[in-house]
């Protein structure tokens, strides 16, 4: 029986960079699979996709292609969501999560070998990772933009740690 005090199932989304059809396909199932919150690893790029995410518990933080952050502030304001800047510390049910856009792999690498979080989620890279380091789980939901490659998310259940990867194209709106 699952503890429903202990369970979570957390949405993650990053690089969307203004693709509207792979955002409403995301928005479409994390709505769809009853996600509590949506964490998204920065890189929105234009202020105007944020909206899509209305109803959502979403946090996020910039990514290193987001253009006009103060309109991306008030976009994420608009919607009830939070921007935290360049990076998130969270505790959810006992778990230590950062977020952090991976901009810099040295950073990423010192933040899942410092041994100080659960769980460490990026994006930047465009290529799906789960990965134990030590004791952390490292994940990175891949690009839900997809550019030449799959578009993806991720869907991480926080009492089983479990990560499932999601193929944007075989989710329908």
């Amino acid at each position: 029986m699952v503890n429903q005090e202990l369970s979570m199932l957390i949405g993650l989304i990053s690089d969307t960079h203004d693709h509207v059809s792979n955002i409403n396909k995301a928005v479409s199932l994390f709505r769809t699979k009853n996600t509590e919150l949506v964490l998204h690893a920065g890189d929105y790029c234009s202020p105007f996709t944020i909206p899509l995410f209305k109803g959502l518990e979403l946090k996020g933080i910039f990514g290193n292609n987001d253009g006009d952050k103060y309109l991306l502030i008030s976009k994420f304001r608009e919607i009830g969501a939070e921007i935290a800047g360049d990076f998130l510390n969270l505790q959810i049910h006992g778990l230590k999560i950062a977020l952090y856009h991976g901009t810099y792999a040295e950073i990423t690498a010192s933040l899942c070998e410092s041994g100080r979080y659960d769980v460490v989620i990026t994006g930047h890279t465009h290529e799906m990772v789960q990965e134990h380091i030590g004791e952390t789980l490292w994940i990175n939901p891949g690009t839900a933009n997809g550019f030449d490659g799959k578009a993806t998310v991720a869907l991480f259940d926080t009492e089983t740690r479990s990560v499932e990867f999601v193929d944007l194209e075989d989710v329908d709106v």
